[in-house]
């Protein structure tokens, strides 16, 4: 007769085997693109029921895009943040739109015991979404935390209000929950906690990080979400305002996903008169769908298959050195430069005057080495493309330190307009391959095409930090970037 022990150890290995069966290699993700229902502007705050009448408005909306993704198979639906109640409140006027978020430790499922921890309206709503249609529901709303006097950060209304993503499962289970760290400067409605929250959940198709917004730009808890633990995929609600020429949405999202090797599912809020629009399903090996529409008032959800673990699977990605080639290489050639201040940082470009070439431009200690081959030869009435270099700190927001190489269309033939965002090009390039002296190792690739539009397969990176186009070219370029972030350079944390 078996003794207790082996029998245990039995069905440890067919449990574990078992939940092994039931790993998926690939799963379908969807974002939602979503015209918020804003409320009236108001100082004087609303009533609940007034608030909750503008929520049920919205998550009619999102109900129905949760629905269709269900539909086509998702697993797991992001939607976009301040998707619920919109922004651009002060902090007494959104009061009425916050609910007590508790800590998924508790094992709560709101759809079926809603009253738990109070008035709940808006958990429990997203919570039998998830559970009515078996799908991982994830949202942006407001969470709010009562404080005392014996807390020296409580606010002088006595309580927090935290910018909050949500994530609940196929079972209607409250299983994450995030406090936005990096606050925009017009999110005085806000506060945010005292340290950085990592915040993971495991599924059978992969393990799960989320942050918000702003965050992707800053260390923690971006980063560290994947060096420390990682994830494989993030979840990103983003109220996103586009800015040319390197961080419009899709453009710096999709960068974000390659140059950390993992999946970024990110949806934005759609509001084209705040220049908010681009969603994306990004992988490390490029984007798998993605929407950038700044002309409609309309909503749009995107659904793709994408690899559970993108970092490993079919094979594991190789590392890059960033700075490999181009400290390795003597310089190109120097032309005379000229600077612009592009996004209020001062460039040093040099103009591309030949059909091909090899250019080198640098700024301190940062050397970007272009080379590439146009279709034509370039015809500087019709269009002006340049080389620039930037490394500093871009002291617009919060200060934050980059590292900036760029291929980039100015906006007219007038060098005075090389640090104005341009949308569209003519000029083809068979070949480019932009290499930097980066002093960090997280760099973003950007490439961005005539009209606002990604170039899947269209480039990769070498494991020496060269972006190099393939796959024969055929559309006009916008720009060719390598973004980089210096992290320990940055500023602190705002107090």
């Amino acid at each position: 007769m078996a003794s207790s022990s082996s029998l245990q150890r039995a069905f440890i290995f067919i449990l574990m085997g078992g939940l092994k069966a039931l790993a998926l290699d690939k799963y379908t993700a969807a974002v939602y693109e979503h015209v918020v229902i804003q409320p009236e502007a108001t100082i004087k705050p609303v009533s609940p029921e007034e608030a909750l009448k503008l929520m049920n408005q919205n998550m009619d909306i999102l109900e129905d895009a949760i629905q269709k993704a269900a539909k086509q198979g998702a697993h797991i639906i992001v939607t976009p943040e301040d998707g619920i109640y919109g922004f651009f409140f002060t902090r007494e006027a959104l009061y009425p739109y916050l609910e007590d978020i508790p800590d998924p430790e508790v094992n709560w499922i709101p759809c079926t015991d809603s009253e738990r921890f109070g008035p709940a309206p808006v958990q429990k709503r997203l919570s039998c979404l998830a559970r009515n249609n078996s799908i991982y529901v994830v949202a942006n709303m407001g969470d709010k935390k009562e404080c005392s006097n014996e807390d020296s950060k409580c606010p002088g209304d006595g309580h927090y209000q935290y910018n909050t993503n949500v994530v609940f499962d196929s079972e209607g289970k409250l299983v994450a929950r995030y406090h936005k760290f990096n606050l925009f400067r017009l999110e005085r409605q806000f506060d945010f906690p005292k340290e950085p929250e990592l915040v993971t959940f495991n599924t059978t198709f992969g393990k799960f990080g989320l942050f918000t917004c702003y965050d992707i730009l800053f260390h923690d808890p971006a980063v560290a979400l994947v060096s420390q633990l990682s994830v494989d995929t993030i979840l990103f609600p983003t109220a996103w305002m586009n800015v040319l020429p390197h961080l419009t949405a899709i453009e710096i999202h999709s960068a974000w996903a390659m140059g950390m090797h993992v999946n970024v599912l990110a949806a934005n809020t759609h509001n084209i008169s705040l220049r908010m629009t681009g969603s994306g399903i990004y992988t490390p090996s490029g984007s798998q769908a993605y929407h950038y529409d700044d002309k409609s008032m309309n909503g749009h959800l995107l659904v793709a298959e994408i690899n559970s673990h993108p970092s490993c699977f079919p094979t594991p990605l190789p590392s890059v050195n960033w700075s490999s080639y181009a400290t390795t290489i003597d310089q190109f050639h120097e032309y005379p430069t000229f600077t612009e201040l592009l996004f209020r940082d001062s460039f040093t470009f040099s103009k591309l005057t030949k059909q091909a070439d090899n250019v080198t431009v640098c700024q301190n200690s940062l050397c970007c080495h272009l080379s590439y081959r146009m279709r034509e030869e370039p015809v500087l009435e019709d269009e002006l493309y340049v080389l620039g270099a930037f490394t500093g700190l871009h002291k617009t927001e919060r200060p934050y330190y980059l590292q900036i190489c760029t291929l980039l269309k100015c906006e007219g033939t007038d060098i005075q307009t090389c640090g104005k965002p341009a949308t569209t090009a003519d000029s083809i390039f068979e070949f480019y391959s932009l290499s930097g002296t980066f002093s960090t190792n997280y760099v973003f690739p950007e490439v961005l095409l005539s009209g606002i539009r990604l170039a899947p397969g269209g480039f990769r990176v070498l494991r020496d930090g060269r972006l190099i186009s393939q796959n024969n070219i055929s559309q006009a370029l916008l720009t060719v970037t390598l973004f980089g972030r210096w992290y320990e350079q940055d500023s602190p944390h705002q107090s």
